[in-house]
């Protein structure tokens, strides 16, 4: 841009200064009331030395406007032949847009940044006291407050206090507001004042000593009766008027300090850290507050009395106060689910957090503020019982501690320290500039250019501040967790001389403290993964401080470790091994997802180290088709050279199946950072039903394969088929199910039917024998006891007899049955033949008559009142219970019973399926459909989450604690809420028994 003469000149100095607008900066330069300074080349650059000098040169106008003009010639003079003023004024006025409103206000307030001339010369309390002593009323006291603030800004933003001064002389700035505002208070009612002790405790970063700008200040009041003795042992005022009067001079000081006039405000006072919250009373006694955190209290509450510092009033009670609070603070960590109750409060606040607002959270954001505070605080409670040294309230001081103490590494507490005080200066130059309470980072560029400046980045302000900012948040998000764990590898690793290391003791506390039951046992099981120089175990000590943070996430930590370490032994000495974890992020979180959740997932993987591949592969824990099991498991029994090694390999695979089934199914239930858990819990159970039906299908087709050519080669004399029943035949497994079967056969052409049975019955014996042979992989048991007769009869038939057996001797518990039957194994021809057969039994024309209804009846409220386990409680039996898996199946049964012949949707062996079409044929309200397919989803993943936690199968919820948690944790209940979990699996059941006796008994 070319400008001709002087002001082209200007226009290009005020740019290389810094000005974004010089036309504009280049007009008030003219303004009358800067004639004695505006061509001094020591303004300019006093100016360009700002965050803003567009905004700072506004500022001065605007105050020297408003001066008379000796005043205003003062002002200037003092300027130019005063270094120190100069930056300090014109260093606030391009930084805060609202302090330079206040000089505007009230311009003989510049006066105050004269006050402290040396830079080692910092105000406390006593030096605030005395500069709000002069206010009487709360707009006096909003106005002194401001003028001690403008001393603040500029000792700040001229580099005279660092972040650490600056937060510390804020919060001395809020103690003595505080005590003026008390005395305010007071001076309006006096005999309010004269009625009771008021003590005023600062809680939050205001206790802390490290206040912000614009925060809420926190406080607890606490009160007691006066004394007119002053003995501090006289009768005192009654306490009920006593409350009161504390009450209403506790809410007049918040008024004091929180309401907006003219003066804008001083900033909110809140009391919501108090007992109950906004619900309880404002002020409380002593005696109240302890009653209160003795019963009630939860672990938060005693996180944040960390921090708690009597500031006003009553010097003698808030004394009482903290000295009495203080043991319970560090007994907190021995709170049961202490750790696990606060990563869950933790959580909660980034869930909360808009989406489009977390990568601008300064505070509360992944990598933010709160991760530092929250991880240090979370140390100094578990490590403070014992040293005295950590306890502060400051968060940088405890810091400084937990690394003197060895309890977070010299390296690790450097790295924070400098990343927190980044952020704090980035949240203190935010809200500086409009004196507003907020904690994001701005969006618009002029902003964001001031804040760079601001920070002394002044090359290319916007991107040095981005890159820098997301350097050290990013720092903060890798080590607010490896805080916790790293120091715990320390402890059984060789360090650099000199290094201190946590004590043997201190890493059982910690370990304690994250849910271990075992902390011998568990530091036995690091010492062995990261002790060596070898790259196995260099490898394991980078992963195990995200592995143990994910262990403490689960019911059985130990286990998880445990697991862990033994399957290391098996494979670390794999590369594919080491390179899976170190480089596949979600395998190593599956890993340690799977390996703490219960026991079959890990003796699964244990027998078969090999399928932790699994957990990292692409689409590795997707169900395989049947199609493709069943021609992987004939290839392999094809191969083997005896029917014991045929059915080893057929049975080696079901194992591989299961873990990927059972992984699947513990991080669909628990989620991790890639894959959230699932949120249709019907999705959960329908996939395991499904992938173990398809597996057991499989596998049996194996097992007949090999029990065929052990005899006759490819060529059975009978063709041979196996129905699935029950479970099996409905698509329902869960992973401790029995495969109920029925076997059919039908002679091939010129085959003896005598011959014929006597193959088949060898065929059957065979597939039993090897299905039933010693050995590590799980069990597959056969149960034909649903065929006709029972366990008297035949265990196979051929067609013809089961078609003569249910033509005479069927009863209406066989077709009840048969409503299950579905094909898995064998000649498929023969297969659909038997259904062809059984279909008018189960779904009789005109469905079946009252008679058989009554049977049904029955035989139900016979089970109910003799198959039930003694001892066994009916309202948590998944299976026989009130509300359970055969209260919702017998009734989905009689419908189709009654309606399979007329409603083709109806006619499935899978019950949410029928149920869903009993519903769409107006059987079912929709009310009812949903209560029952709820408790029916509910019963199944209760008999699912047994199976993988005691890694046995059960129909009851577990005794032992622990597994009883691991149930919660799978059904996707948070740590301490196992009693939700049960009642609300009582009200879900309760509510389904309630549908089954209006639907099934017509009640």
């Amino acid at each position: 841009m070319s400008v001709p003469g002087r002001r082209g000149s200007t226009f290009t100095r005020l740019l290389r200064h810094g000005f974004t607008d010089p036309a504009a900066a280049e007009r008030l330069l003219d303004a009358p009331e800067l004639a004695s300074v505006r061509t001094d080349p020591v303004l300019l650059d006093a100016l360009g030395a700002t965050a803003d000098p567009d905004l700072a040169l506004l500022g001065l106008v605007r105050m020297a406007e408003s001066q008379q003009p000796d005043e205003r010639q003062t002002l200037l003079d003092t300027l130019i032949a005063a270094k120190p003023l100069r930056d300090r004024l014109l260093g606030v006025l391009g930084a805060s847009e609202a302090l330079g409103d206040h000089l505007a206000r009230h311009p003989h307030d510049w006066h105050a940044l004269v006050t402290y001339e040396t830079a080692d010369l910092h105000p406390g309390i006593a030096e605030f006291e005395q500069g709000l002593a002069e206010a009487t009323d709360a707009v006096e006291l909003r106005i002194a407050y401001r003028r001690c603030l403008l001393a603040i800004a500029a000792r700040d933003v001229c580099g005279t206090t660092d972040v650490r001064q600056a937060a510390a002389e804020l919060a001395d700035l809020a103690t003595a507001t505080l005590r003026a505002a008390l005395t305010i208070a007071s001076a309006a009612a006096p005999e309010d004042a004269a009625a009771c002790r008021l003590a005023v405790v600062a809680m939050g970063k205001c206790g802390g000593h490290e206040l912000n700008y614009v925060s809420d200040v926190d406080v607890i009041f606490v009160a007691e009766p006066a004394d007119p003795t002053g003995t501090g042992t006289g009768p005192g005022a009654d306490e009920t008027a006593a409350m009161q009067a504390a009450t209403r001079l506790a809410a007049h000081l918040m008024r004091i300090c929180s309401d907006t006039n003219i003066e804008g405000t001083i900033w909110p006072v809140d009391a919501n850290l108090r007992p109950e919250g906004r619900n309880g009373p404002l002020v409380r006694t002593l005696s109240s507050h302890l009653a209160y955190y003795d019963r009630w209290a939860k672990t938060w509450e005693f996180q944040a009395l960390l921090k708690a510092r009597a500031v006003a009033g009553d010097a003698a009670l808030g004394f009482e106060y903290t000295e009495a609070v203080r043991p319970l603070v560090w007994q907190a960590s021995e709170r049961e689910n202490f750790v696990a109750d606060a990563q869950k409060m933790r959580r909660r606040v980034i869930d909360n957090i808009p989406p489009d607002l977390v990568d601008r959270e300064l505070k509360l954001g992944p990598g933010g503020l709160r991760d530092v505070e929250f991880a240090v605080q979370l140390l100094q409670l578990v490590h403070g019982r014992n040293d005295a040294t950590l306890r502060s309230g400051n968060t940088l001081d405890a810091l400084e501690a937990l690394a003197a103490g060895g309890y977070v590494g010299r390296t690790d507490a450097a790295q924070l320290d400098a990343a927190y005080r980044f952020l704090r200066t980035m949240e203190h130059r935010i809200q500086l500039y409009r004196l507003r309470r907020t904690h994001l980072v701005p969006d618009d560029p002029a902003d964001l250019r001031r804040l760079g400046r601001s920070l002394g980045l002044r090359a290319e302000p916007v991107a040095e501040l981005t890159r820098s900012w997301k350097r050290h948040a990013t720092v903060v998000r890798r080590l607010h967790e490896k805080l916790f764990y790293r120091p715990l590898l320390d402890a059984v690793a060789q360090l650099a001389p000199g290094e201190n290391r946590l004590s043997p003791r201190a890493a059982g506390q910690r370990l304690e403290a994250l849910g271990y039951a075992d902390p011998v046992g568990a530091l036995r099981h690091l010492e062995a993964l990261a002790s060596g120089v070898s790259r196995k175990a260099a490898i394991q000590r980078t992963l195990l401080p995200v592995l143990l943070g994910w262990f403490a996430d689960s019911a059985d930590p130990d286990a998880g470790l445990l697991g862990f370490r033994k399957v290391s032994d098996a494979l670390g000495k794999t590369p594919w091994y080491l390179r899976l974890l170190r480089d596949e992020g979600a395998a190593a979180e599956n890993l340690a997802r799977v390996l703490s959740a219960g026991r079959l997932a890990p003796d699964l993987l244990l027998r078969a180290p090999e399928a932790v591949a699994l957990l990292g592969a692409r689409g590795g824990l997707e169900p395989r088709p049947r199609a493709i099991l069943e021609q992987e498991v004939l290839s392999a029994v094809g191969r083997a050279e005896t029917p014991e090694g045929a059915v080893a390999s057929a049975r080696g695979v079901r194992r591989r199946e299961l873990f990927r089934t059972a992984a699947a199914d513990l991080i669909g239930s628990y989620g991790t950072e890639e894959n959230p858990a699932e949120s249709d819990p019907g999705a959960l159970v329908d996939r395991v039903g499904n992938a173990v039906t398809d597996l057991n299908a499989a596998t049996l087709s194996g097992a007949l394969r090999a029990a065929v050519r052990a005899q006759w080669g490819d060529t059975l004399p009978t063709r041979f088929a196996v129905i699935g029943m029950g479970r099996f035949g409905g698509h329902e497994l869960s992973y401790g199910s029995d495969a109920d079967v029925l076997f059919v056969h039908a002679p091939r052409d010129g085959v003896d039917d005598q011959e014929a049975a006597r193959a088949a019955n060898a065929v059957v014996a065979e597939m039993r024998r090897l299905l039933q042979l010693p050995t590590a992989d799980p069990p597959l048991l056969i149960d034909a006891d649903l065929r006709p007769e029972g366990k008297s009869g035949p265990l196979v038939r051929t067609l013809a007899s089961y078609a003569a057996y249910y033509r005479r001797w069927s009863g209406v518990w066989e077709s009840q049955a048969l409503l299950r039957a579905e094909p898995m194994a064998g000649d498929a021809e023969l297969g659909r033949s038997f259904i062809e057969l059984i279909d008018p039994l189960r779904y009789p024309a005109e469905g079946i008559g009252e008679d058989a209804v009554r049977e049904i009846r029955r035989l139900k409220a016979r089970m109910e009142s003799e198959r039930m386990p003694r001892g066994a409680d009916p309202t948590l039996h998944a299976k026989l219970g009130r509300g359970g898996l055969s209260d919702v199946e017998w009734t989905v049964q009689l419908l189709q019973l009654q309606h399979g012949w007329e409603q083709p949707g109806l006619r499935t062996t899978r019950t949410r399926t029928a149920l869903a079409a009993a519903h769409a044929a107006e059987l079912l309200s929709t009310e009812d459909a949903q209560t029952l397919d709820e408790a029916w989803v509910l019963a199944s993943r209760v008999r699912n989450a047994v199976m993988l936690v005691r890694g046995r199968a059960g129909d009851t919820f577990p005794s032992d604690g622990r597994e009883l948690a691991a149930v919660a944790r799978y059904l996707g209940y948070e740590t301490g809420h196992v009693g939700d979990m049960l009642d609300d699996y009582r009200r879900a059941t309760r509510r389904a028994r309630g549908v089954m006796e209006e639907r099934f008994y017509g009640a």
